[in-house]
């Protein structure tokens, strides 16, 4: 049976490799497997949307939801000293190598791993930085959005990346029809990247 990325458990072998990537003008080392998204390397996705935004420097709580082997969450972390980043993933795969991954950037103490529902519900988030997954099929991504997005802080914003191809415009119309004003801010490789605020 084919794994998917999305799978809760995957129980093929691992096969560990290091790869690196460049993210805000500093090179990064991380361990990826198989059986989690992008294992070779960081996708074009998520290259876009972290070329399209500085990081946060005012955040102080940052969610990256859909962490895989957390790029994003190393990235933000070490970049904003003053962040405490969620890393959430379904895939026990993907939250293990976050782990590896932050402790070696030095910033496993303000990387906080877990599944959903591991998220204290008291927490909220002045950032959500997501490629989200796109291929749960849509009525399962409305639903992970509508679950995360009212845990923004009052000026918070969700920063996601979705492909053209993959119906980033007709998310955009629909989050702005659920209460959540949405703009593209940039557009490249055929992804959208869109700025979601807080309703």
């Amino acid at each position: 049976m084919t794994e998917h990325y999305f799978d809760s458990d995957p129980t093929g072998p691992e096969e560990r490799r290091d790869v690196t990537a460049r993210i805000w003008g500093v090179d990064h080392t991380f361990t990826t497997a198989a059986g989690v998204f992008a294992r070779d390397g960081l996708d074009k996705a998520t290259a876009v949307l972290l070329r399209s935004f500085e990081p946060p420097d005012h955040a102080r709580t940052v969610l990256d939801l859909g962490c895989g082997w957390g790029p994003i969450a190393v990235a933000v972390a070490s970049e904003v000293p003053g962040a405490t980043v969620h890393a959430v993933d379904t895939n026990t795969r993907a939250r293990e190598l976050t782990r590896v991954n932050a402790e070696r950037a030095g910033v496993g103490d303000r990387v906080v791993v877990g599944a959903p529902d591991e998220v204290p519900a008291s927490v909220v988030f002045d950032e959500i930085w997501s490629n989200p997954p796109i291929r749960i099929g849509k009525a399962a991504l409305h639903e992970l959005l509508l679950q995360w997005l009212p845990r923004l802080a009052p000026e918070g914003v969700a920063r996601l990346v979705v492909g053209k191809n993959l119906g980033a415009d007709s998310l955009q119309r629909w989050l702005t029809e659920q209460g959540w004003p949405t703009e593209k801010a940039a557009s490249a490789k055929g992804f959208r990247v869109l700025l979601v605020h807080r309703g």
